[in-house]
């Protein structure tokens, strides 16, 4: 199984809601997910913590890359405009240091229209325990 597929299957929460990986490279991966009514909050618009989600995902992938168990210790998330029903939203995130213990990682979200809707940053760690798959895609 490649790590694409093993986080798009295990990662039931992210699953759950309908972010996908759709790219994986050494140090970088793409995810998407289209804003449908159940991603919606009381103000119309889509909830922060789908985006976070999405986000989240494409920083496992990207922490993961290497063959070594990596967790979120850290992010921070930025919101700069609002994503609506129907948007497209497209998570690509880059290793930005890649620290043997510490990996940090940049992680913007934009629409369809390649407009910035949030900006994430991930610090993760590193366990000393391999992460078994076949290839990254």
């Amino acid at each position: 199984m490649t790590l694409l597929e093993k986080l798009n299957v295990n990662d039931r929460f992210a699953n759950s809601i309908g972010a996908r990986l759709v790219e994986i490279r050494e140090g970088y991966a793409r995810a998407e997910l289209c804003v449908e009514e159940r991603h919606l909050n009381g103000a119309g618009v889509c909830q922060g913590g789908v985006m976070y989600t999405l986000a989240d995902l494409a920083f496992a992938a990207v922490a993961n890359s290497r063959g070594l168990l990596t967790l979120g210790i850290s992010n921070t998330i930025t919101f700069f405009k609002s994503a609506q029903l129907g948007d497209v939203l497209t998570a690509e995130c880059v290793e930005t240091f890649n620290h043997q213990k510490l990996p940090y990682c940049d992680i913007k979200i934009t629409n369809q229209e390649k407009a910035l809707i949030c900006a994430v940053t991930g610090l993760a760690y590193r366990l000393k325990k391999d992460f078994e798959y076949d290839s990254l895609m």
